[in-house]
């Protein structure tokens, strides 16, 4: 009899004791699941910080209206330049390029899997159409240099070696599957009765695609087509390989240009000496590349929400 009250008893004390650890463990998830959940809010005030202060101390020997309205940039002459005007022009032609070429056919390839494709042919299209965004961009920068280039100078004869298009046309395709993809989701979350009052109506399948389909998905296609140009601004190995050093301040897309990514390579893999005024450009030219990612991801979720559309 005393045997199984001590068996009983300890049973409880074991229970006790499991039940103040497991009681201890849920207490300490929060803060667990909150210490992660901190780590990337560090890491970009962190980035934050690392690049404030470097840029602080660049302008402190360049004048900000020099940098921001200068359209020479010569680093390295014995008297240097540091307008940025140059490597912003380069940044958005080539964005723009990529943005003519991603945008139809990204725009007409959502259109097809969404409202024309069977699913079977959706389940195999898709798949295939998101392997090109698995593709390293380095590989792209090469297919820009060997291929495209070569190919363009076939046709267009004038054009330079390293030039501004062939790489915007390659970054283009590389951003077909972002804006496929993600307008695709966007057109496919539209309700089918949505779709069948159209018909009901007489409208045809193309008539119910871009007067009621379209219409209802435009907050998802315009952030797809934000978050797309933010991609092609922050490109970095395709324009380096394939458009060139050259700081050219022009609109012909002929010419070689540089972009801003393109310049932090060049300076970080040259032989800017640390705390030289060359070195510190390359926080400040990162600083403005930050800026305009951050003001196309914040205009991407101002259009989400200004035109979500609720069913």
């Amino acid at each position: 009899m005393t045997s199984r009250s001590e068996s009983v008893q300890d049973m409880i004390e074991q229970k006790r004791k499991s039940k103040n650890l497991s009681s201890l463990f849920e207490k300490l998830i929060p803060s667990i699941l909150f210490l992660f959940a901190l780590i990337s809010i560090l890491t970009t005030i962190g980035i934050i910080y690392t690049l404030l202060s470097e840029t602080i101390e660049f302008f402190k020997r360049v004048p900000i209206t020099e940098f921001f309205t200068g359209t020479v940039l010569k680093p390295l002459s014995q008297n240097p330049e540091f307008g940025i005007l140059p490597l912003i022009n380069g940044t958005i032609m080539s964005s723009l390029i990529a943005m003519l070429v991603a945008g139809p056919i990204g725009m007409m390839a959502a259109i097809y899997l969404s409202e024309y494709a069977s699913d079977r042919v959706r389940r195999t299209l898709k798949p295939m159409l998101e392997i090109l965004a698995g593709i390293p961009t380095i590989v792209y920068g090469f297919f820009a240099f060997t291929f495209v280039t070569p190919l363009l100078r076939s046709i267009w004869p004038s054009i330079d070696a390293t030039n501004i298009l062939s790489p915007g046309i390659v970054m283009g395709v590389m951003i077909i599957p972002m804006i496929a993809s993600l307008s695709e989701d966007a057109m496919s979350s539209v309700p089918n009765s949505i779709r069948e009052g159209a018909f009901a109506l007489g409208a045809t399948k193309l008539e119910s695609t871009f007067k009621v389909v379209i219409p209802a998905a435009l907050s998802g296609i315009i952030a797809s087509f934000i978050l797309g140009i933010s991609r092609a601004i922050g490109e970095t190995m395709i324009v380096t390989i394939a458009s060139g050093s050259s700081k050219n301040f022009t609109f012909d897309i002929t010419q070689s240009m540089q972009t801003m990514t393109a310049y932090i390579v060049e300076v970080a893999g040259g032989e800017a000496p640390a705390g030289s005024t060359i070195y510190f450009s390359l926080y400040a030219v990162a600083m403005t590349l930050f800026v305009f990612t951050l003001l196309m991801n914040l205009l991407a979720r101002y259009v989400s929400r200004k035109f979500r559309e609720e069913y």
